[in-house]
């Protein structure tokens, strides 16, 4: 356990974390409702062929992957009065939301020729401004604190907030299909662009307005940034992204992100596509919300009760110790969503005295609430418990939400110490936004491929979107894909994050350091 106290200046004030964390919502909400558009309502709704999905929903994400350096060497060498970070974060998220709302405002009957250029490029602009939001807020966060554990009780905190746009996403599955809410889905997805437009512009300013970075202002080695200096710039650029590609620790923050992300990513959206194709037969109506819920209470269990777990875990065992313990029991979790997701055992469950009991309790409780939900408008909570309820579906979550749960908040939390570690042995300025672009750089290029594979997988098992009952093959195949990819790859993130050596004791000793040489008290 760690014996080392953090002192009262290092400690991050709850306003500062509430407004960190509302940009790490806007974090989630954008790129979970991207996902959902482009990988569910595009093919749904608009009837666009799984594999151009899979493209719309990937190849930007390789122009977003090479703008984010370019944005991270910016924001460090920012001179202005307001930080280096905060201008570029307020003017991003309103950009963003601007551009999330037009992305989506396509005809019913638009072409599918027309509907692939459309997204391509306001897709484009969209992920430029999100980059000038995100890139810098990833870096204030490195520098908000520099106390180890203080570090990941923040990022805990922001993920905890992140988690938040999970409970809402799973459910634009049910909202946007509803008829008594949208005569068509295309409406649905037009007027869901617009929420999420508006949520982008309200939260997303308010790091920029409320959270306090480094102090910058005696801070030496920035760039001028100008058109004069622009070879010089590039130059420099590509020398910070070498300086930070040699080093070690930080390369295998990356590689073990890019394993444990991108693995869960390409499957993210099989799960709703196995409840309603497989446990349901293809009947919407039947399957209900359990597809949102299963996703919703993920993202409850990950927030309340797996990041505060992982955090404890960080400060008794150390950072390293407590990703490789939450990635094992991720890969747990992934193996028995074949048993939670086998309907015959679904259906065997409901018949025990267990399964009555449960399904019994529910159904006196939505006795009550359903037409409290109805009568304000939102009947897509309901649920009819007179239905088999698929309660084997939520026992693998409590394991594989430690995966995701631990992902962001302990490697966000261990990248702000490579920072350190960085100006240790290279010297000011410090380069928190290179050090942040670099790392969601790796993120986006495996989104991107993750993205791209997961079409190819859906076309490769025969899945058919135009077809409301699936073989038994497609849907098989399908579910192994959903266990196989995501376990293999968190397996092999572990073996990337094995020998990780920035441990707590180490990473005081950097600071000590620092604080000599910075002649600060």
């Amino acid at each position: 356990m760690s014996n080392i106290k953090t002192v009262s200046r290092n400690k991050v004030p709850l306003g500062q974390k509430s407004a960190f964390g509302a940009g790490h919502f806007i974090l989630n909400i954008l790129p979970g409702t991207l996902g959902v558009f482009i990988q569910f309502f595009l093919l749904t709704a608009w009837g666009v062929d799984p594999l151009w999905a899979g493209l719309l929903g990937g190849l930007p994400r390789i122009f977003d992957s090479l703008t984010d350096p370019i944005m991270g060497f910016i924001s460090d060498n920012t001179t202005s009065k307001w930080g280096r970070r905060r201008p570029y974060i307020f003017i991003g998220a309103i950009v963003s939301g601007i551009l999330f709302f037009l992305m989506w405002q396509i005809d019913d009957n638009a072409s599918q020729t027309y509907i692939i250029w459309h997204v391509m490029i306001l897709q484009l602009l969209f992920l430029i401004g999100n980059t000038m939001f995100a890139t810098p807020l990833v870096g204030l966060g490195y520098e908000m604190t520099s106390d180890y554990n203080e570090r990941t009780r923040l990022m805990a905190f922001s993920n905890t907030m992140g988690q938040i746009a999970w409970m809402i996403v799973p459910w634009l599955y049910v909202i946007i299909p509803d008829t008594n809410t949208f005569n068509t889905q295309t409406e649905g997805v037009r007027t869901m662009a617009l929420i999420v437009g508006v949520m982008c512009v309200v939260f997303g300013v308010l790091p920029a307005l409320f959270c306090k970075g480094i102090d910058s202002a005696n801070m030496k080695g920035r760039k001028k940034i100008n058109l004069k200096t622009l070879a010089s710039n590039i130059k420099e650029l590509l020398a910070g992204i070498v300086q930070v590609s040699k080093n070690k620790p930080f390369m295998k923050l990356c590689g073990a992100t890019f394993l444990v992300f991108n693995g869960f990513q390409l499957v993210a959206a099989f799960g709703v596509f196995i409840i309603v194709f497989y446990m349901y037969n293809g009947s919407y109506e039947i399957a209900g919300t359990w597809p949102a819920w299963f996703n919703t209470i993920n993202a409850i269990i990950t927030a309340f009760l797996v990041i505060p777990i992982i955090s404890k875990m960080a400060s008794k065992w150390g950072k390293k110790n407590a990703f490789l313990i939450s990635t094992a029991l991720s890969i747990i979790g992934y193996i028995l969503k074949w048993w939670g997701f086998d309907k015959e055992l679904n259906s065997k469950f409901n018949d025990t005295s267990l399964g009555e009991g449960l399904t019994s309790t529910l159904g006196f409780i939505f006795e009550y609430l359903n037409p409290i939900l109805n009568d304000i408008g939102m009947s897509w909570f309901t649920i009819d418990p007179g239905n088999d309820i698929p309660w084997l579906i939520f026992l693998p979550i409590p394991f594989f939400a430690f995966g995701m749960g631990g992902l962001f908040t302990l490697m966000m939390s261990m990248t702000a110490d490579v920072c350190d570690l960085d100006e240790l042995e290279n010297g000011m300025p410090r380069k928190e936004g290179t050090f942040g672009a670099i790392y969601w750089l790796m993120v986006k290029i495996g989104q991107s491929i993750a993205l791209v594979l997961g079409g190819l997988i859906l076309k490769i098992v025969g899945f058919d979107p135009n077809v409301t009952v699936q073989t038994l093959d497609t849907m098989n195949n399908l579910r192994i894909a959903d266990i196989l990819v995501p376990s293999l790859t968190a397996a092999l993130a572990m073996w990337v994050m094995w020998k990780y050596s920035l441990s707590e004791e180490r990473a005081e000793k950097i600071k000590e350091e620092l604080i000599k040489r910075r002649g600060e008290l």
